[in-house]
């Protein structure tokens, strides 16, 4: 009963793990989405329409052209006659200023009362007209307004500009009205600048009010198009009327975007989606790959890549950027493929793809091309070991881009004349962008734990600093790591493991060896150190290796994978010679077995089988007295099935088909390192 409880509630805890994953990831996705419907179709006059059948979906005005509007705009203006209201107290206030200044000594300095009379009747013919500001004539002049409204009593009549007065204007009236009768230096001493004032003021509130209404007389529509009406099909020119349409369309669409009631609905359309995408995605883990979810590392590692992509094409979206064809999906199926495997690089391809689409109005192309060029990627890059592989499969995938767009734009395009130049430079892009794989894999390894082939691949080489440390201080062990590593490889091979992990696991498993290598017997030249040592002591030297081994991978800051290599190479085994050496001498004595076992774990992994298997079968074949078919082939049915009976490999996944197929190319490589050589005969004299 305690045993049901206890699955039960690991169940829960599973459920809430998975639901929390689907919640973070669908949340992240749909947020960064662009939730403005925009137009996301791309149009030219006289062009070709390269999408497919384009059908309203609700009714809207076929607006003019920004040309035609401006057109009637300014033919509108030229009737325009702004409106101006007259103070009648400004003429008043002046003439009387004029009257008091002459009774009080401007008489003194006229020569004649005529020049006064003068005076007043220009100015009274001068405010009749009407005088204007500065400012406002300057309008009137920027505007080309040729006639005016004036306002006068709640009654308006219309007037010439030309007619109309500045201050400055006024003043030179005043002297040069009638320079034959009257002196203008004479009026000029009577500062009649003084009595000028402009009586005209614009009347601004009045004037739009009247603009307003002429301009709500303009129609900025030319026509309807209604639900479910067709606009333009595939391949079809774009001449103006249609050019029109689209246009007006277009203004439609970022109308109606701006309503808070159609952003929450795409919100919940995108969240609906991205969560049915995501959901899917899910059950093929729990299907197909429910290893995954105890790894947290590969859980983080896959839904970090289907948050990122989508969200880095919606920071395009959102700047407008039209084309995504420069974004390098392709990096997906290659960096799963990688650290995970192609099935699942695939089925995550194919996740991110379609959540990518949802932000498209056009989207089928775009599928289409980016799916067959995950493909291609899975399909070139199945393993990396090399840079070079990585540029053949970056222009694999432009090529693949290219051909297929080719295609479809054989399909809309009437000719190669009209072939859309600019998408090529886009794909060649991408596969620049691709190359940046090759560095993201050494962030990746370092954030998220996993080790590329890349990486075992520099590992590997003997050149590196531990291996050649260990060829010199250690050259026997150095020579027993280097035909483990073949053989080991070779058998990974054969039963579908990873051989460059195995290779690179046997290269550095004994490298604990190197502190103390004279105690290991190929390492010894006739003198045995164990002689002087009691047999407990020489087993925790030997056992030893392991710890100093581990000691050592992490000073050099060597993967994990490689750690475990260097624990589970001997498993939970016993330093036996030492063990049965004890025993024999101590037949009554009761052994502490801990003090002869290694500390394990057993092996966990396909790799970890097969370099334990290697490992032990290498070691003893030295030891043969005669290398005999026979004799190679018990030797290897002796050391494995002994470790097959004591459970080194209850916790891995290997199979005893596998273990048979292992045994077998032992056999068969051993046979091929100890062949005897023939006897070469003597010349005779």
């Amino acid at each position: 009963m305690n045993s049901i409880n206890t699955q039960r509630r690991f169940s829960y805890k599973d459920l809430l793990y998975k639901c929390l994953i689907f919640i973070v990831t669908v949340s992240a996705i749909t947020y960064f989405m662009p939730k403005e419907r925009k137009f996301n179709y791309e149009f030219e006059i006289n062009t070709p329409w390269k999408y497919g059948l384009l059908q309203a979906s609700f009714d809207f005005p076929i607006y003019k052209s920004e040309q035609q509007v401006q057109k009637e705009q300014d033919s509108l203006r030229a009737t325009y006659q702004p409106y101006f209201t007259v103070d009648k107290n400004v003429e008043k206030n002046m003439t009387a200023k004029l009257r008091e200044d002459y009774n009080r000594n401007m008489r003194f300095t006229l020569p004649s009362p005529d020049y006064f009379r003068h005076i007043e009747r220009t100015l009274k013919h001068i405010y009749e007209q009407g005088v204007l500001s500065a400012h406002d004539a300057q309008f009137l002049v920027e505007d080309s307004i040729q006639n005016i409204q004036i306002v006068e009593k709640n009654m308006s009549a219309s007037k010439e500009a030309a007619q109309l007065f500045t201050v400055k204007a006024a003043y030179e009236h005043l002297l040069n009205a009638d320079t034959l009768r009257y002196n203008k230096r004479i009026l000029q001493s009577c500062n009649l600048d003084n009595y000028l004032a402009s009586n005209i003021t614009y009347d601004l509130e009045k004037s739009e009010s009247v603009l307003e209404d002429l301009q709500g007389q303009i129609s900025w529509g030319k026509g309807l198009v209604q639900n479910g009406q067709r606009i333009i099909d595939r391949g079809e020119i774009i001449d103006e009327h249609t050019y029109d349409i689209l246009s007006s369309l277009k203004k439609e669409w970022a109308k109606r975007s701006e309503s808070v009631q159609e952003i929450r609905l795409t919100f919940m359309g995108q969240a609906l989606v991205v969560g049915v995408l995501i959901l899917c995605f899910m059950i093929y883990l729990e299907l197909f790959r429910r290893e995954y979810y105890e790894r947290k590392r590969s859980v983080l590692l896959l839904y970090a890549l289907i948050v990122f992509f989508p969200v880095v094409l919606s920071f395009m979206m959102e700047q407008n950027l039209s084309n995504v064809y420069v974004v390098p999906l392709a990096m997906i199926p290659i960096i799963i493929g990688i650290f995970l495997d192609s099935r699942t690089a695939f089925m995550a391809h194919i996740t991110i793809i379609l959540i990518c689409s949802i932000m498209l109005r056009y989207p089928h192309e775009f599928i289409i091309l980016q799916l067959a060029a995950g493909m291609t990627a899975i399909y070139s890059l199945r393993e990396l070991s090399q840079r070079s592989q990585l540029l053949r499969t970056a222009l694999i995938v432009v090529i693949c881009y290219s051909l297929l767009h080719l295609g479809f734009e054989l399909i809309q395009e009437s000719g190669l004349t009209n072939l859309n130049t600019r998408m090529y430079i886009y794909f060649i892009i991408n596969g620049i962008l691709l190359l940046f794989v090759y560095p993201l894999l050494f962030v990746l390894e370092k954030a998220f734990g996993f080790t590329s082939n890349v990486t075992l691949v520099e590992l590997s080489n003997i050149n590196t600093k531990l291996l050649r440390r260990m060829s010199e201080v250690a050259p026997g062990t150095f020579q027993h790591s280097l035909q483990m590593a073949n053989l080991a490889a070779e058998a990974a091979n054969r039963i579908g493991a990873n051989s460059q992990l195995v290779r690179t696991g046997a290269l550095y498993h004994d490298i604990g060896k190197i502190q103390n290598p004279a105690f290991f017997t190929e390492n010894q030249a006739n003198v045995n150190p164990h002689k002087s040592l009691s047999y407990e002591q020489s087993a925790q030297v030997i056992i030893s290796h392991i710890t100093d081994g581990i000691k050592l991978a992490e000073k050099h800051n060597l993967p994990k994978v490689i750690k475990d290599f260097i624990r589970t190479h001997h498993g939970k085994g016993m330093a036996k010679y030492f063990y049965i050496s004890y025993k024999n001498e101590h037949p009554d004595e009761e052994v502490d077995v801990q003090k002869f076992s290694y500390p394990g774990p057993n092996p966990f992994t396909k790799e970890q089988a097969i370099l334990m298997m290697a490992d032990a079968v290498e070691a003893a074949s030295r030891s043969l007295p005669e290398y005999t078919e026979e004799s190679i082939s018990a030797l290897i049915e002796k050391i494995v099935d002994g470790q097959v009976a004591e459970g080194y490999f209850k916790e891995c996944p290997i199979t005893f088909k596998d273990i048979a197929l292992v045994k077998a190319l032992f056999k068969e490589k051993l046979k091929t390192v100890y062949h005897t050589r023939i006897t070469y005969p003597e010349l005779k004299k």
